[in-house]
């Protein structure tokens, strides 16, 4: 019998697939950042939401940046999905010269576990919330604050939860 795949096809189907609820796990981490990120944009825009935007440039390059962190921060979070995408596996074929490659477990492990843990580094320390921070809303406007943040303390673990799969996938 012969088959077309290609080496790097084959290399997909050497690890079996996700379970279930792994690719659910990765699905959830990366709309952690969603809540914030709206937050943000909804700031940067010259919304109300109970932070002291006084003296700060809206519109201008202040929302281009809340805009830009939230973009660049959901980014970061979708990279979660790679973890149980064929395109964790194999690099895409259009991108130009390593397209069609096997993607190194380690290459994507290393980066993962060293994410997962600066996340929980920069994120459980503040769980306690933003409130008495210099600008910060009070009141509702706090709660919102909070309720929108709190889901990035899920962030770092759940991409750990992932990362870990993958490793068991990949390399045994």
């Amino acid at each position: 019998m012969v088959t077309c795949e290609t080496p790097a096809a084959a290399a997909i189907s050497e690890s079996p697939p996700p379970a279930r609820w792994v690719v659910r796990v990765a699905h959830v981490a990366a709309l952690t950042a969603v809540p914030s990120g709206i937050w943000r944009i909804t700031m940067g825009l010259g919304i109300p939401v109970g932070f002291d935007t006084t003296g700060l440039d809206i519109p201008g390059w202040f929302t281009v940046m809340c805009i830009a962190m939230s973009l660049g921060v959901e980014g970061l979070t979708l990279l979660t999905l790679g973890l149980v995408k064929p395109w964790g596996e194999v690099v895409p074929h259009w991108i130009p010269l390593i397209g069609g490659k096997r993607v190194a477990p380690l290459a994507a492990v290393i980066p993962a576990s060293l994410g997962a843990a600066l996340l929980m580094l920069l994120t459980i320390p503040n769980a306690r919330g933003f409130g008495g921070a210099q600008g910060a809303p009070t009141g509702p406007a706090l709660v919102v604050m909070d309720a929108c943040y709190a889901p990035l303390l899920l962030w770092g673990p759940l991409l750990g939860v992932v990362t870990i799969s993958y490793y068991r996938r990949r390399l045994n």
